[in-house]
């Protein structure tokens, strides 16, 4: 997911994806499929419309018949980009096809590891990736790939033009969630460690059972990079008393802004979050890895979830009301 991460998985992922690569993805998800439908603008460039995604598709047949994963977890399979939509300058959205009545099979919270052979390397590129698109999208998935300057992945992915394909394996489980199981969740995302929060937070706004609170603080270097935006605005504004967001910037680039600046501090935890006194509550992080060891502290050399430090540490969170994606 970012530039840091190694070439290769820990030992506990090598075994279950190792395979070689092989040729072949909540229904009621109102806000993202409206910013779908309606050719909603996110970060200066993100549109949509829903004919365009079901074009040439019968919809009575795809209602018709039966419903198949397209993952498999014991081996990579090759999915082929459909189109490409930029975002921002560093940032783009890709859309890859499924046959019509596939989802890709992914559950809440979980990632696949995307796998390419990059220039004169000798070893395959293996990189987790979460998808921002809909749990049971069918047709198609999504991905939102922020391009890093020395990230071999993001940058392949960002070289692909539309018939190219990307080798896929998955899912692998992340965080268990549950309906109801907490009282609140906070997050802090930076860049494109979005992704996995919106996983969570369309689970948990899409079931009107689900009465868990969300705070979100998402940190970037300048309003122009905030991806998925009007997204989580939609959220916010129909869900005003179960899900707030904040957003950061490194330095603001107009009077207008009304975020927070700077960088995530003990101070905007403290304001935003939960309080780790307050019981039943998580507090989870995504983002580059200088964000995370300031957070969080990263996670142990063989990718579980190590010990808690940083700011998450001095403000008393035990390891588990934290979660490192």
């Amino acid at each position: 997911m970012f530039a840091s991460l190694r070439s290769t998985l820990p030992r506990q992922f090598a075994r279950a994806y190792s395979s070689g690569a092989s040729s072949g993805a909540k229904s009621g998800n109102g806000i993202l499929w409206a910013s779908l439908a309606t050719g909603a603008v996110i970060a200066g460039g993100y549109y949509y419309t829903r004919s365009k995604e079901q074009k040439d598709i019968d919809i009575n047949a795809v209602a018709a018949g039966p419903v198949t994963k397209a993952l498999d977890p014991t081996k990579f399979v090759s999915f082929k980009l459909q189109e490409v939509t930029p975002i921002n300058h560093d940032t783009a959205h890709f859309r890859f096809a499924l046959e019509p009545n596939q989802e890709l099979g992914m559950d809440v919270t979980s990632c696949f590891v995307v796998k390419a052979k990059i220039g004169d390397d000798a070893k395959p590129t293996i990189r987790p990736y979460t998808p921002v698109s809909p749990q049971h999208a069918r047709g198609h998935f999504d991905l939102v790939v922020k391009k890093y300057p020395t990230g071999k992945m993001s940058s392949h992915i960002h070289s692909l033009s539309p018939g190219d394909t990307l080798d896929i394996k998955g899912p692998i489980g992340k965080y268990p969630y549950k309906a109801n199981a907490l009282k609140e969740i906070g997050m802090v995302a930076g860049g494109s460690g979005i992704t996995p929060m919106i996983q969570v937070i369309e689970q948990v706004l899409n079931d009107p059972k689900d009465n868990t609170k969300l705070t979100l603080v998402f940190a970037n270097k300048s309003e122009e990079d905030i991806i998925l935006r009007s997204t989580l605005d939609g959220y916010a504004a129909k869900h005003p008393d179960q899900f707030k967001v904040h957003y950061v910037v490194d330095k603001a680039s107009s009077a207008d802004w009304k975020g927070d600046t700077g960088y995530v501090t003990n101070e905007l935890v403290q304001k935003y979050l939960p309080a780790a006194s307050e019981g039943n509550i998580l507090v989870s992080v995504c983002g580059p890895p200088p964000m995370m060891k300031s957070v969080s502290g990263p996670k142990a050399p063989d990718f579980t979830q190590g010990e808690v430090e940083g700011i998450f540490k001095e403000l008393g969170y035990a390891s588990e009301q934290v979660f490192k994606f």
